[in-house]
């Protein structure tokens, strides 16, 4: 079983500035750094794009793991997927959307997530609230990367 859940956050940023950066594998590192977060394969730097994937080891829970993901689809500046090739997870899907607002881009995070062996319990209590506090950080980050600008 798989469970969905959403990350909202709001900016005075554009579109295509938050869009841009999203999609930036340097600025997701420095994001990730307290997990020790790392792109070891496929595009390990720069901007990923459309069928182009990324592996990346990080240490949660005090385990390392390694997680390949994929851009499976890409409408830019409005949209773009990532998902699980090959990974922890029974299956994970992130879809990014961007839509503009009237101070700036609302950016929401959907993702759908399942754990490969504790099942639906483990995934609302454990996982989905980690991710989102991942989500919720690493999109702090961004943001805090864009205003310095």
């Amino acid at each position: 079983m798989a469970s969905t859940f959403e990350v909202v956050t709001t900016s005075s940023a554009t579109v295509e500035e938050l869009f841009e950066i999203s999609l930036d594998i340097d600025a997701h590192l420095a994001s990730m750094a307290g997990s020790g977060e790392q792109a070891v394969a496929g595009v390990t730097s720069g901007s990923i794009g459309l069928g182009e994937t990324v592996t990346w080891r990080a240490r949660h829970f005090g385990i390392w793991f390694r997680l390949t993901t994929k851009i499976t689809a890409l409408d830019r500046p409005a949209r773009f997927v990532d998902e699980q090739v090959r990974g922890p997870f029974g299956s994970f899907r992130h879809v990014h959307t961007f839509e503009p607002t009237a101070s700036g881009t609302r950016m929401r995070d959907t993702l759908t997530v399942a754990s490969p062996v504790f099942g639906a319990l483990i995934e609302r209590t454990i996982l989905v609230p980690y991710l989102r506090r991942l989500i919720s950080q690493r999109n702090a980050h961004l943001l805090a990367h864009l205003e310095s600008r």
